[in-house]
């Protein structure tokens, strides 16, 4: 868990190949300190060859604005976008899929 995403951002850098470390799924939100979901993810599709794994990418966020949603879908490294309170049935869903 990370307060913002440069925080996670910088973790994920420092363990580009360290399979155990990184995570399987990241559910990030847009609206974060230092660097918002967006800003992340420019950062993240860069770096996304160079990773010793795959990682999900989930957008959350309380935004039902369709430019939000619009601009989740154009990065593909995105799954899904997913609308705040997150169910239940949509985390098992997550991981069941994984």
């Amino acid at each position: 868990t990370f307060s913002d995403g440069e925080e996670a951002l910088n973790f994920v850098l420092k363990n580009l190949n360290d399979k155990i470390e990184l995570p399987d799924i990241i559910l990030l939100d847009i609206n974060m300190p230092i660097m918002d979901g967006f800003q992340f993810m420019e950062e993240f599709v860069k770096i996304k060859p160079k990773l010793g794994k795959k990682i999900v990418v989930y957008m959350v966020s309380s935004s039902v604005d369709p430019k939000d949603i619009e601009r989740t879908k154009k990065i593909s490294a995105i799954s899904d976008y997913i609308i705040k309170p997150i169910e239940i049935e949509k985390l098992k869903a997550i991981i069941e899929n994984l």
